[in-house]
């Protein structure tokens, strides 16, 4: 006898339905898995035959045959387990009443040997597909410890199941599940972040650009001596940034599933990411790779920060690999039989000495020769350092500052006005795909960063001035329009484009 069950696979971060074709036959017994499946698939079948006996199931003593359809499209991933076993006690007749509409049924979940189901990664994307469908009668039925990962997604109805004895009986009609409760996102209040700019003594012209850079989701690249508190300020700009909203959610989250980082304690994403790899992290781990692509740094920092410290440290393949990124929002990585697309929007914040001792340029004496400081500084390629928006010179901190007894701006007083700046964004791009400044495109540019003609002779002057390149005019005028948003000016007026002027200013440097 043939049975179909549905599920589903990963291509990356989207999910493709798949039907799950079993058919038993006469013959010499054998279990044959077919339809581009991986190792881990087709280990399915010792943890299948095992569930089934364990679940007082009788496995099939004859030849088993399951293909994964569409055959063309690449299967990884152990969550093929449940539908492959229900599959069979059907086509074996072991369940024989059906529910209705079962077609619209679609299964996930990896076995244990004793039967129980067990959490699998990209479960959210997984709901997130189904949700696009016009089919109000699709349920997915998804492992108990990936219940709260889907629970945002309210366009689809999911079920959370133990064991494969519960699966067979809701199919069945024996038993009933328990659909899952709608997550709503605006009650789960996002812890306060430990990290603080009350805590920052000094610095407050790179507190000002971190909040340029926050509001606008800018790159930034802090420069200065060891100590100067470069490393301190960047863990402080995801506590300025506004919370997530329901779709940034989704979007974060679902990247995380595929990577399996989600877990019971922390279901979703609710708080902006902060990630900041190790300067030996290769670039497969920062871009996203392996044999079967997962996301790298870049994409679990979407809709958040990527914090590269000791940047020329890092090797040449990776920070020139940040290029494309930087300016599509996305990384693509090609692969013999498929291409994989993930998310990259973030902002990079770069922190970095100006030479191997770290006082060049400082009031204490540099050690290092002119052709080591060279090398140093030439680590950072200048096409990446055009893609910084804001360049901000992070000093020593004086003994006057540091004892100062008198109270520094909070966070909570910052985040206000970065709420403040992003809204007047969100209304600017409501019509658009747009939804901050740095993603503006040069057409959105034009027209929505236009300057009167004292500003224009100020930005021609300093263009030529310094060489500036086109994609530098553009980042210019994207930080000059945040820079405005911050305080709610309509138009960009000469003080705003001079001060974004000056975060260009690492000439003594380069």
């Amino acid at each position: 006898m043939l049975a179909i069950t549905n599920t589903l696979v990963l291509t990356g971060i989207e999910a493709v339905p798949v039907k799950v074709e079993v058919d038993i036959q006469n013959g010499l017994p054998g279990f044959e898995i077919v339809g581009l499946a991986s190792t881990a698939i087709k280990e399915a079948r010792e943890r299948v035959r095992s569930a089934i006996k364990n679940s007082d199931f009788a496995f099939p003593n004859r030849k088993i045959i399951v293909n994964l359809s569409p055959a063309d499209i690449k299967k990884e991933g152990s969550h093929f387990d449940l539908a492959i076993a229900i599959g069979i006690l059907i086509a074996s007749e072991q369940i024989t009443n059906i529910l209705p509409n079962s077609n619209d049924i679609y299964i996930t979940g990896e076995l244990s040997l004793d039967g129980s189901v067990r959490k699998v990664p990209g479960i959210l994307p997984m709901a997130l597909e189904l949700s696009r469908t016009d089919n109000s009668n699709i349920r997915l039925i998804v492992p108990i410890d990936n219940s709260q990962e889907v629970s945002l997604v309210d366009e689809i109805t999911s079920y959370p199941v133990h064991d494969l004895t519960e699966m067979c009986n809701y199919i069945s009609g024996e038993d009933t599940l328990s659909s899952l409760p709608v997550f709503n996102y605006i009650d789960n209040s996002v812890t306060d972040d430990i990290y603080d700019f009350s805590d920052v003594k000094g610095q407050e012209a790179a507190k000002r650009a971190l909040q340029i850079a926050a509001a606008g989701l800018h790159n930034i690249l802090l420069i200065g001596p060891p100590g100067g508190g470069k490393t301190m300020l960047a863990r402080r700009i995801s506590s300025i940034m506004p919370e997530m909203e329901r779709d940034e959610i989704l979007e974060t989250s679902r990247i995380y599933s595929v990577a399996n980082l989600l877990t019971p304690e922390n279901p979703l994403i609710m708080k902006r990411p902060f990630r900041a790899p190790h300067k030996n992290a290769s670039s497969a781990s920062i871009i996203g790779g392996g044999r079967i692509p997962r996301p790298g740094e870049i994409s679990l920092a979407q809709n958040g920060i990527l914090f590269l410290d000791e940047l020329p440290e890092f090797s040449r393949d990776v920070l020139e690999a940040l290029r494309q990124p930087l300016e599509d929002k996305v990384v693509t990585i090609a692969r013999t039989h498929s291409t994989y697309t993930f998310p990259a929007n973030f902002a990079l914040v770069g922190g970095m000495n100006p030479c191997p001792c770290g006082f060049f340029g400082s009031e204490q004496e540099c050690i290092c020769s002119p052709l080591q400081i060279n090398r140093y500084l030439n680590r950072v390629s200048g096409p990446l350092l055009d893609r910084m928006d804001l360049h901000v010179e992070v000093g020593r901190v004086k003994y006057e500052e540091l004892t100062d007894k008198s109270k520094n701006e909070n966070s909570a007083t910052m985040k206000m006005r970065v709420k403040k700046a992003r809204d007047i964004q969100a209304s600017r791009f409501k019509d658009t795909p747009i939804k901050l400044n740095s993603q503006m495109a040069p057409p959105d540019v034009k027209k929505y960063c236009r300057i009167d003609e004292r500003s224009e002779q100020l930005l021609k002057t300093a263009f030529e001035r310094f060489k500036m390149s086109a994609r530098a005019y553009d980042r210019i005028l994207k930080v000059a329009r945040t820079i405005a948003d911050l305080e709610a000016s309509e138009s960009i007026k000469l003080p705003h484009l001079a001060e974004s002027l000056q975060y260009r200013g690492l000439n003594k440097y380069w």
